[in-house]
Order: C-alpha cells, then structure tokens, then sequence
C-alpha cells in the first residue's frame, strides 16, 4: 500500500490596530508566524476637514495602506531568504 503524505496547515495571524485623533487615522498590521516571528506595517489616512465625518473610510484607507506597507516588508525578507539560500553552498550527499 503507497503511503500518503499528509501535510500540516500553517497559520499566520495578522493583527490590525486603529488609532483614531481628529481628522488623523494611523494603523499598524502586525503579521505573527507561528514560531513567533513577527513583521509590522504602518498605514495614515487623513480626512479633509471639507469632507463629511465617516470613520469607516479613515480606517479603511489606513488599514489598507498598512497592510500593503506589510506586504512590501514581506517581500523584501522573502527576496533577501532567496538571494541568502541561493548563495548558500548545496550540501553534497555522500552515496
């Protein structure tokens, strides 16, 4: 009988938090591994004094901008993993 390899999900959890004064809203999207890694992002939204009071779109467009911020962190630690490993000498095995 062929043996089935069964493959164990990964979690990563990202936390927002929302910081409101006045006119100014600022996020931070902090992504956690599970061996405790951790990378944060950092996202502003400033209402236009002339523009109608709607705290939903502050947040919205500073959660989004932190998470894109996150993302392009992300990205970076990814590239550099990439260019660390493909420099790393291939262990030869001994037949």
């Amino acid at each position: 009988m062929k043996e089935v390899a069964v493959m164990q999900a990964k979690q990563w959890t990202v936390q927002i938090y929302i910081n409101e004064d006045g006119n100014d809203t600022c996020a931070r999207a902090v992504l956690t591994t599970r061996d405790g890694t951790g990378l944060a992002g950092t996202g502003r939204a400033r209402r236009n004094p002339a523009d109608p009071s709607v705290p939903e779109i502050g947040d919205e467009l500073a959660v989004s901008r932190a998470l894109t911020d996150l993302a392009e962190k992300l990205a970076v630690v990814a590239q550099r993993d990439i260019t660390e490993f493909a420099r790393s000498p291939v262990p030869s095995r001994s037949w």
